[in-house]
């Protein structure tokens, strides 16, 4: 087929395409996944009623000397997947794996650390837009901001706020899912265990430690867990992370997801679900 009869046939309308139902049931995924799926396939899930987009955002960034650089990205896509699964109603788009990480000149925060990859707050928020508008036009009629990481949350927050107000006739809404990340419990569940403030610390420590634990392996070098093996001067963590375990991050991890899968309930229990086609 040439360019042009492509596109005549393109904008004819993708709706009225559909997989022969021998082929849907032969090989359509099944993963919630949407990067995983074709687009009929994604179109027909929503159509079906699978309503909710989760959209995670993670981070690249020195995790100390014993985590791997993407430690937020694939703990993330973990979680989101879980809390798709749980849901029932939900797919998930891919990770946003570049977030706001501190200045550049001069370099603040992870940024002073090789490897950290950090974005603008005003990029990463159009990058949010964008992406909403997006999943939008898919027909999803509540769309979930999942953040892993503390510098993230101002920005989802206020988009969130701002393209709800802005769809709010379209049945639409925009939410960032706050107790994912600072309403989880964690910190109070790891003293209630015996585990101190300064074992916890607040980046790289004991709590992502274990996550990261929970969802690979691999990923944290075990040979540098004490800090007293650091080297002298930033290492770009705090906390101590030498009791952190698999089982520990595993238990955690479920209070991260059930957290999300809470709070999304209730979202949808104040709005319309019923599926509306394109945004």
């Amino acid at each position: 087929m040439n360019r042009r009869r492509f596109l005549a046939c393109s904008s004819a309308g993708a709706a009225a395409l559909a997989l022969p139902a021998r082929l849907a049931r032969g090989a359509a995924s099944t993963s919630r996944f949407i990067e995983d799926l074709t687009w009929m396939e994604l179109r027909d899930a929503v159509a079906a009623g699978d309503i909710v987009a989760i959209l995670p955002t993670g981070g690249t960034e020195a995790n100390g000397p014993h985590m791997a650089i993407g430690k937020h990205n694939l703990v993330v896509s973990h979680c989101a997947g879980e809390i798709a699964r749980r849901l029932g109603n939900a797919l998930v788009a891919p990770v946003l794996a570049y977030v706001p990480e501190g200045g550049f000149d001069p370099p603040e925060g992870n940024m002073a650390f090789p490897g950290t990859i950090g974005v603008s707050e005003p990029n990463f928020a159009a990058i949010l837009r964008d992406t909403a508008h997006s999943l939008a036009l898919a027909g999803f009629r509540l769309i979930c901001f999942v953040g892993d990481h503390g510098q993230s949350q101002q920005a989802q927050q206020s988009v969130a706020a701002d393209l709800s107000r802005l769809w709010q006739g379209r049945g639409i809404r925009v939410v960032n899912l706050e107790r994912y990340y600072a309403g989880n419990g964690e910190e109070d569940w790891l003293k209630a265990q015996g585990f101190t403030a300064a074992e916890i610390g607040l980046h790289a420590g004991l709590i992502d430690t274990a996550e990261l634990m929970a969802v690979t392996t691999g990923a944290v070098r075990q040979g540098l867990l004490s800090p007293l093996r650091w080297p002298a001067g930033p290492s770009g963590a705090t906390g101590d992370p030498t009791r952190a375990t698999a089982a520990l991050g595993a238990q955690l991890l479920e209070l991260k997801i059930a957290a999300a899968v809470a709070e999304t309930h209730a979202i949808l229990a104040t709005m319309d679900t019923t599926p509306h086609g394109r945004g």
